[in-house]
């Protein structure tokens, strides 16, 4: 499949926006392991953590992808997505 740089840069916002819901999750309810969650509460935080890992797995597919179209090292790529993905967004 066919991916463009700036889809990678999506890709990787998305993931790091799943990842930050997870934290917030995680602040604002206590680690899983220590603390008990309700169901409603437990079943959110689990929806997001799904999400998250999805969303990195999605975005680290879409870079080998990317490597192996372009022919350049991954490692170069994931560096120049992940600075431009924390980068602000124009508007």
């Amino acid at each position: 499949m066919a991916h463009t740089f700036d889809e990678l840069v999506a890709k990787q916002r998305a993931a790091d926006a799943a990842q930050h819901t997870v934290d917030e999750l995680r602040q604002a309810y206590g680690p899983p392991a220590e603390r008990s969650m309700t169901g409603a509460q437990s079943e959110t935080y689990e929806t997001a953590l799904r999400a998250s890992r999805d969303l990195a797995r999605e975005a680290q597919t879409a870079l080998s992808d990317y490597a192996r179209e372009t022919g350049r090292p991954r490692a170069d790529i994931e560096d120049e997505v992940v600075r431009a993905a924390a980068e602000p967004q124009e508007t």
